[in-house]
């Protein structure tokens, strides 16, 4: 065989079902063994960041690695970005990019870019085959790297004479699940046994105590320890963006999101706690504010698989190198909090929202309405994938994630478009799950091509775009922070009706609460992709917001 099949069959040993990419001249032979293949799926996106989008929708969705697979050149330029979006957030993806032949290399030969140098600071790591023997050896180690530890993205460059060469060697056996041996390379931490009693005396003597859950909660059984060990020893919890839905969103003891645009309860908790127990924090800008002053009073155990982030952007009292898992099975049976029926009370305090009763602008729906019919609709059990903007933000704070890994969306990168090529992944990955995707007009526009390949595959996808004629999330600022100067922030569209249904879609548009509630039930019960555009109040902003640099405590309300 040659090094293109060998290739495709160490996919198949590694049960791999789907791959997401788009083929050019480099990775022919690749592309040629995936004629004769039957056991995996190859998805055909319209562009290469769709490609890897997908993937990363699917590894999120999963838990399993996502495999992208894309040209040399332009091809692999245009998946950085989505390598890049998969690197902030932690998520497991093989990246393959076709490469010109070794001989070619570093002549400016047509559609050769060093990918491999380009993407060395946004993966986890990275490799170019020069040599057909080492690629048995390379794949194995990829995925490996890709799924241990912190997971994260790996790109494998495939230059075009390796993938035509022959592979002899067949009496080295293929050992997909064999353990690599990678020099400097430790993916697991053992915890000590004093770190847990220590974090257990910490949370057994406090009078504010607070669970503060983040993306390294998202793995294995994580979230089923989270809400035993939260249940049982009566905590209050509180999530980041990536943290949403390891603990479901509508439990009494969650506060909701902390951060810019956290809820006024989970930020005043963060801030007034006197221990702050830190599972999979990584402490991004967004969720400190002002770092000097991010819960000024509080003890704080940071735990986290990578030890890179240990005491990177906080100071912590106590910082553990582990899983977090492995830490809250050890704190089950020895966390048993005195009474804190003050800090309980108070809670409840800033939890209280005033009821505003609904503008009657006229009949333009507001987004919340909008999120709450989706809602009702999927009783809270589909998976969402977002774009990046308001609507994103809204979708956090009104949506509620019953079950891990159903929240989809850029946290790190921020990245628009993410949300319609991440909801094909998801849906490729559970046909038989409801799977809305939750954009703006302006994210939408840049990856609606893809509306050809949820179209194509007959995928259960549905697409709710929030229409407001901005940047929504730029124009808030410009608003709030720079005195209403409105700078390039109006954005035109297309009638987003007529054009899925070009593409072959359905299509639906509401105006009003009432036709939102029809169109939204007409979606979801309509099989394939499935469009819906909801017209809504054009200047409606997201709150509360900390204003950049501010401390949460300076939170804006209204």
């Amino acid at each position: 065989m040659n090094g293109a099949q060998l290739l495709i069959q160490m996919l198949i040993d590694k049960n791999i079902k789907t791959i997401f990419g788009y083929p050019g001249g480099a990775v022919l032979p690749l592309y040629d063994a995936l004629y004769d293949c039957d056991s995996i799926e190859h998805v055909l996106v319209r562009h290469e960041q769709a490609a890897v989008h997908a993937a990363d929708g699917y590894a999120r969705a999963t838990g399993s690695p996502g495999v992208a697979l894309v040209t040399s050149g332009p091809g692999a330029t245009n998946a950085v970005t989505g390598i890049a979006t998969a690197f902030m957030d932690s998520v497991p993806l093989v990246v393959l990019t076709g490469q010109v032949s070794t001989d070619l290399i570093g002549l400016d030969s047509f559609q050769e870019v060093d990918i491999y140098g380009m993407t060395m600071p946004i993966t986890k790591h990275n490799y170019i085959v020069r040599d057909i023997a080492d690629l048995p050896k390379i794949v194995n180690e990829a995925f490996y790297v890709a799924v241990t530890g912190r997971p994260g993205p790996v790109l494998i460059d495939l230059p075009k004479n390796v993938m035509n060469a022959e592979y002899s060697d067949l009496t080295t056996p293929l050992e997909p699940n064999s353990l690599p041996l990678i020099r400097g390379y430790q993916p697991e931490h053992d915890i000590d046994p004093a770190d847990i009693r220590q974090t257990a005396e910490r949370l057994n003597q406090a009078e504010r105590p607070l669970v503060l859950v983040g993306g390294g909660c998202m793995p294995g059984d994580t979230p089923g320890l989270l809400r035993k060990f939260a249940e049982r020893s009566n905590l209050p919890v509180a999530s980041t963006l990536m943290g949403l839905g390891a603990f479901p969103s509508g439990h009494p003891l969650h506060l909701g999101m902390v951060g810019m645009h956290g809820s006024v309860a989970a930020n005043r908790a963060l801030q007034k706690a006197d221990v702050v127990l830190c599972l999979g924090v990584r402490f991004s800008d967004r969720v400190t504010g002002n770092r000097k002053a991010f819960s000024p009073g509080s003890y704080k155990i940071q735990v986290d698989l990578d030890t890179s982030e240990l005491n990177k952007n906080i100071a912590v009292d106590l910082a553990i190198a582990g899983s977090c898992a492995v830490l809250l099975e050890g704190l089950l049976e020895q966390v048993h909090t005195d009474d804190i029926t003050d800090w309980e009370q108070q809670i409840k305090t800033w939890s209280i929202r005033a009821v505003k009763s609904r503008t009657v602008e006229e009949d333009k729906l507001t987004p919340h309405e909008v999120i709450k019919c989706i809602q009702n609709a999927t009783a809270g059990d589909a998976i969402i994938a977002t774009d990046v903007g308001q609507h994103q933000i809204w979708t956090a704070t009104h949506y509620e994630f019953s079950e891990a890994r159903s929240f989809l969306t850029s946290g790190g990168l921020g990245t628009m478009g993410y949300g319609l090529p991440a909801a094909i992944g998801a849906a490729a990955a559970f046909p038989d799950r409801q799977v809305v995707c939750i954009t703006g007009d302006g994210s939408f526009q840049m990856n609606m091509q893809e509306i050809m390949t949820a179209v194509d595959l007959g995928l259960n996808v549905k697409v709710a775009i929030f229409k407001n004629g901005y940047l929504g999330m730029v124009r808030q600022w410009q608003q709030l922070f720079l005195g209403r100067r409105y700078s390039s922030v109006r954005i035109n569209s297309p009638d987003f009706v007529a054009l899925a249904k070009s593409f072959g879609a359905h299509a639906f548009r509401a105006r009003t609460l009432a036709e939102a509630e029809d169109i939204i039930h007409q979606g979801l019960h309509t099989d394939g992709l499935a469009v819906m555009e909801f017209d809504i109040t054009e200047e409606t902003n997201v709150y509360p917001i900390v204003p950049p640099g501010a401390s949460n405590q300076d939170m804006i309300t209204e």
